[in-house]
């Protein structure tokens, strides 16, 4: 799987770059096989595969689902969907709405803490304002110099127990399972390493997942450490997945680009396996 990312996003959700120019980095960067996986949102989809097509690389229809489990947020994506199947963008839509509510209580959250007029600001930042989540007001933080990089900013503002942080229920991690698994597709836990969780819970979160139909377990990307390949690798061997590996890549210069990632060495079958490619 080195020349394989199967998790990316674009500016449909919360990337800087067009689908477009997204696959064409990817391409450039050597990538072969790509899937563009925006959170809770398919826009971006028909154009990154038609660019996919004319340079002639592989294509999987992606998207990255946000789902409550245990009060917490998780992501699922799901690759090998079919963006026209109506429960999958029924669903989504409705994870869509509550968008701009959580946006607008982070804001008020933001100026209780001292910084003022963040809303409009963050909206700025995102080419398609029905997505305006906590990236967004990570670069209008970074940009007015309250932070020097995105991460900082999530680090000090945007996480849970600081101050510009918002919970809010998602779809229910079944759900989001299931609306994949309509619409043809794989269900992938994504970078499961960033969610704190103790052993125990971490073992019955990939339990739930399995239960609901999920099926694959992303291994290597960039929020992982070396050390961390090799247990999510172990994990995904114990419960039966299969493992994915995707760089996250959101913007150039934020976070992992397309190519760093180090080859797929787990001891299990790959996502590729269960893709209809």
């Amino acid at each position: 799987m080195t020349h394989v990312d199967l998790h990316c996003h674009s500016n449909a959700s919360d990337g800087l770059l067009a689908p477009s120019d997204v696959v064409r980095r990817a391409a450039a960067q050597g990538v072969a096989l790509l899937a563009l996986t925006d959170h809770d949102q398919l826009d971006g989809l028909a154009e990154a595969a038609q660019t996919a097509s004319a340079l002639g690389i592989g294509f999987v229809h992606g998207v990255e689902i946000s789902a409550t489990w245990r009060g917490k947020t998780v992501h699922v994506v799901g690759l090998g969907i079919d963006p026209r199947e109506i429960t999958l963008a029924t669903g989504l839509a409705r994870v869509r709405s509550g968008r701009r509510r959580r946006a607008e209580a982070m804001a008020r959250s933001l100026a209780a803490a001292g910084i003022p007029d963040t809303f409009e600001a963050a909206l700025r930042h995102a080419a398609n304002e029905t997505m305006i989540g906590r990236t967004h007001f990570a670069r209008h933080l970074v940009s007015i110099g309250v932070v020097a990089s995105p991460a900082e900013a999530f680090r000090r503002y945007l996480v849970p127990g600081k101050p510009g942080y918002v919970p809010h229920d998602w779809a229910a991690l079944r759900e989001a399972v299931g609306w994949i698994c309509s619409a043809g597709g794989q269900a992938v836990l994504a970078h499961p390493g960033r969610y704190a969780l103790s052993a125990g819970a971490l073992h019955d979160l990939l339990g739930e997942f399995r239960a609901a139909g999920g099926r694959g377990l992303e291994v290597v990307t960039s929020s992982h450490t070396r050390d961390q390949f090799h247990r999510f690798g172990a994990l995904a061997q114990a419960f039966g997945f299969l493992a994915s590996r995707g760089s996250d890549f959101h913007a150039p210069g934020e976070g992992a680009d397309f190519g760093a990632l180090p080859a797929f060495t787990a001891p299990v079958a790959a996502i590729t396996d269960a893709l209809r490619i």
